[in-house]
């Protein structure tokens, strides 16, 4: 059997990979996070807190783990508007916990980055190859997810670690997820919302032009349970998106309907967006490796998994719960 660490185990991606793993006598699963973790999750996993950017705690955290799942991030208001600080907060987890992979020869560091590291892209669809070619990443979100990934690159060369790099791509589901989590995408979270509350007009921080690549997270969790256990998944990145580029207006049309108001009705407005907001014009990431190496697709039609997706919340909702926390 083996423990699988996974850091950010609580947020939006965490939730659902975890609940994957458990469903697999093969598995054992150990969360680290620093925000409160569901029910189900304290039942089924253990469940760490603390801070895994001191050496100590990382190394106390991987202890006894065979492989990672690297999620965390700096969530919230305050990475969206603070540079400095996400690129400190984030550098500082991946150095504790590649150190700690390494003392403890983990047999697979599987590393949750963005398709951010491609936010200046200049090919459409874009595919893992071109990141050699790519502008490196104007913002500190973009960075900081790209430094991640030399980290990897750079542990596997000089010491041997094994690595895989899974970038999903505007990941939604049973919960919102938060702002600054890799593979989560503001623009989508604010639709979501204001979809739920029928606001007129619908405001987002995003022209309407710009464009997503809106991924159920249960696709992304199969995915990177594929990519955990493949050899074929061995040093290499993926792109984890759905096959359509869709537009913020495009989006906001089927999550209006999903939530049952007349598309006559709906009135898009941007919104003031901060300076430290990253918006491409256009995200349009290329899967196709992973389904050469790894046999997977994104199942999901976005127009299915929205109105899935509107339920949850909306049960959620009348629960009591915060729409965007983990279930």
């Amino acid at each position: 059997m083996s423990r699988v660490l996974i850091t950010g185990g609580a947020g939006l991606i965490g939730t659902a990979v975890a609940r994957r793993l458990l469903a697999d006598p093969a598995y054992e699963v150990r969360v680290a996070d620093e925000r409160e973790a569901p029910l189900w999750m304290r039942e089924g996993c253990e469940v760490r807190s603390g801070d895994l950017r001191v050496p100590a705690q990382a190394q106390a955290a991987v202890k006894g783990c065979s492989q990672v799942i690297h999620i965390a991030s700096l969530t919230g208001r305050e990475g969206a508007t603070a540079p400095h600080t996400r690129l400190e907060y984030e550098n500082a987890l991946h150095n504790a916990l590649i150190g700690a992979a390494l003392e403890r020869e983990v047999e697979r560091f599987v590393y949750v980055s963005s398709p951010l590291t491609f936010e200046r892209a200049e090919l459409l669809p874009t595919t893992e190859s071109h990141l050699a070619d790519c502008p490196a990443p104007a913002s500190a979100q973009g960075f900081s997810r790209l430094s991640g990934e030399r980290y990897c690159r750079a542990a596997q060369r000089q010491h041997g670690l094994e690595f895989t790099i899974c970038r999903p791509s505007a990941t939604y589901g049973a919960t919102l997820g938060d702002d600054g989590e890799p593979g989560v995408d503001a623009a989508l979270i604010e639709l979501f919302e204001g979809a739920l509350s029928a606001s007129r007009p619908l405001r987002v921080s995003a022209s309407s032009e710009q464009t997503l690549t809106p991924t159920h997270v249960d696709d992304v969790a199969t995915a990177i349970v594929m990519a955990l256990a493949s050899p074929a998944a061995a040093n290499e990145d993926f792109n984890l998106c759905a096959a359509h580029e869709l537009s913020v207006a495009e989006i906001a049309r089927e999550l209006w309907l999903a939530c049952g108001e007349s598309a006559d009705e709906l009135a898009l407005e941007p919104a003031a967006v901060s300076a430290d907001r990253v918006a491409p014009a256009r995200s349009w990431p290329s899967a196709e490796k992973a389904y050469e190496l790894l046999g997977w697709r994104a199942q999901t039609d976005f127009a299915d998994g929205a109105a899935r997706t509107v339920a949850a919340l909306r049960e959620a909702e009348a629960s009591g719960r915060r729409i965007g926390s983990a279930v």
